[in-house]
């Protein structure tokens, strides 16, 4: 019985329901996209509302299965699972892989389509934590040393290689990651100010060798003029903003939105579930979600800065950077102030690969969290 107690209390109880608050409305917001939507549904209104609740189901299991192991008892099996992940990446590129609007980012197996990119996030955080925190959680230094560091970046640079190739959405969300875990490090500043000129420097040139395919270009030249061909390139930020601007305070109502309804709105049920939201919900409905997202990054900061050793810390300021930034450029590509990328947002957004890899999130979350001692 006290060991139960003792599991039940170290739980953060307000990182959890938040985090099944946003999943349970994305649920409800994916269902509204897409029971109208035969083209998508095969003529079953429910197929997106059944096939969500699935997904959290299985997400919430593997949560479950992350705080049972505990991320110590994972830190053994990290070699393997980076491995995996980058099997599946790579597997993108043969027979199996899918192109779905112009990214070739999908594996398509038994019927079920997956990302396996989305896995590479949890391996770079993994990754990274085991190799920079080895040396200090033994007590030999005080931060991460010289040689650490550019394993951990090499070990980062691997991923990234492979999903900037076709899915520049992810590479921007690798990142960000490995940004905020070396910040989170405790490494010298000049490495976080290195990194951020070389990817600045990076992306120079990408734009300027044209290594961006056509439908990336475009997207970033709609962000920059939303006027640009209306019709075309700019269609769905338009569209996301007609929906949004709609809605006005309290929303028109839940499946009652005009755009959501007559299906104005492109890729609605995934990368732009924002509008929905925006559009039925009203700025109350949407500004909630945001809220609910900042409290899962106010828990997962809280579980960071209580950490006990530096692995715990480094996977908490992995995940936190991860959810904050993929929150940010999904709603800010919805309200164009942010350039179309494809990235999903975190628990709402329709995508199993994306759902499960955001409560194995939750469950590194909360098992860092359970490593701490209990305060009477």
């Amino acid at each position: 019985m006290a060991a139960r107690d003792s599991t039940v209390r170290r739980v953060d109880w307000v990182l959890l329901l938040a985090a099944l608050a946003l999943s349970g409305l994305g649920t409800v917001l994916v269902y509204s996209a897409t029971r109208n939507r035969t083209e998508i549904n095969g003529g079953d209104p429910e197929f997106f509302l059944n096939r969500s609740l699935l997904n959290l189901a299985i997400g919430l299991a593997l949560a479950g299965g992350v705080m049972w192991l505990g991320h110590h008892r994972l830190r053994s099996a990290v070699p393997f699972f980076f491995g995996f992940s980058l099997f599946a990446t790579l597997l993108v590129f043969t027979p199996l892989g899918t192109e779905i609007n112009g990214q070739r980012a999908w594996l398509s197996i038994a019927g079920y389509t997956l990302q396996p990119g989305e896995f590479a996030k949890v391996a770079v955080v993994l990754g990274m934590a085991v190799i920079l925190a080895a040396q200090v959680d033994a007590g030999d230094r005080e931060e991460p040393g010289t040689r650490a560091i550019l394993q951990s970046l090499g070990l980062a640079a691997v991923p990234l290689a492979i999903v900037v190739i076709d899915d520049l959405g992810m590479a921007m969300v690798i990142s960000v990651i490995v940004l905020g875990i070396l910040l989170a490090s405790g490494s010298p500043l000049r490495w976080s100010l290195g990194l951020i000129a070389a990817g600045i420097a990076g992306a120079v040139l990408v734009w300027t060798l044209g290594i961006l395919d056509d439908y990336q270009l475009d997207r970033f030249a709609a962000f920059a003029d939303p006027s640009r061909d209306p019709a075309g390139v700019g269609y769905n930020t338009n569209q996301a903003r007609i929906a949004i601007g709609s809605g006005g305070f309290f929303g028109s109502g839940l499946f009652q939105g005009t755009q959501t309804t007559g299906q104005f709105v492109p890729e609605q049920h995934t990368d732009f579930i924002f509008t929905v939201a925006g559009e039925e919900l009203g700025f109350l409905g949407a500004g909630g979600i945001i809220v609910l997202l900042g409290i899962v990054l106010w828990r997962g900061l809280r579980i960071a800065r209580g950490a006990t050793d530096l692995y715990g810390t480094i996977i908490a300021a992995g995940v936190v950077a991860w959810f904050a930034f993929q929150g940010f450029e999904n709603i800010g590509m919805a309200l164009g102030i942010m350039p179309v990328a494809g990235v999903p947002l975190p628990f709402l957004s329709y995508g199993g690969t994306a759902m499960f890899v955001s409560w194995i999130a939750i469950g590194l979350l909360q098992s860092v969290r359970m490593k701490r001692p209990l305060t009477a």
